[in-house]
């Protein structure tokens, strides 16, 4: 959607799907910082002053979005103290989930890290059904994409989800949030307990 430094000229609202905001590195090895999707928008760094994307931004998982031209965006912050207040509020959340994810990158073992990510998506989706390789995954988690195939295998084998072709099918939600690090109530519910 955008590369790092690119003019943001629309915010984009997420209604279905993931977009991630990926770090590229010298050898092209990628992953992600952090990921949006129906909780937030791309282009909070407006609000901050910017008019440059922070980030490449990636769809992961496809979905529907609205666009809104910047100016627009920028009328209704400085017009209705409500706006600029929710999108502060998410800048926040959106600081706090990339402060977990680091967290997680470097505690958690790849079965967590996977049940997390796909959690999160499937939260994003309106049904139990959305598309993503494990290519993808295993870039956004920077895992090879051999352990996120053993990964997806066991899941399927303990009847938690059905992959086939780059499409996830959530079997038992319950089991695949079980599966996942505590990093996944602390993004999910960020001010519980």
């Amino acid at each position: 959607m955008f590369e790092e430094g690119d003019t943001i000229e629309e915010v984009v609202f997420l209604h279905e799907g993931v977009i991630s905001y990926m770090a590229s590195m010298e050898g092209g090895r990628t992953v992600e910082k952090t990921s949006v999707g129906v909780e937030g928008y791309i282009g909070f760094s407006l609000l901050m002053g910017s008019t440059t994307a922070i980030s490449r931004s990636v769809v992961q998982v496809p979905g529907y979005a609205s666009w809104l031209r910047r100016a627009d965006m920028e009328e209704a912050a400085e017009k209705f103290e409500c706006v600029r207040i929710a999108m502060l509020r998410y800048a926040t959340l959106l600081i706090r989930q990339l402060m977990e994810s680091v967290a997680c990158n470097s505690l958690h073992t790849a079965e967590q890290r996977v049940a997390r990510w796909l959690t999160q998506a499937h939260d994003r989706m309106t049904g139990d059904r959305f598309s993503i390789t494990q290519q993808a995954i295993a870039d956004v988690l920077g895992l090879r994409r051999a352990t996120v195939s053993e990964i997806c295998s066991r899941f399927q084998s303990e009847e938690i989800l059905t992959y086939s072709r780059g499409i996830v099918d959530v079997q038992d939600r319950m089991a695949l949030e079980s599966r996942s690090c505590e990093c996944y109530r602390r993004i999910r519910y960020p001010f519980a307990g």
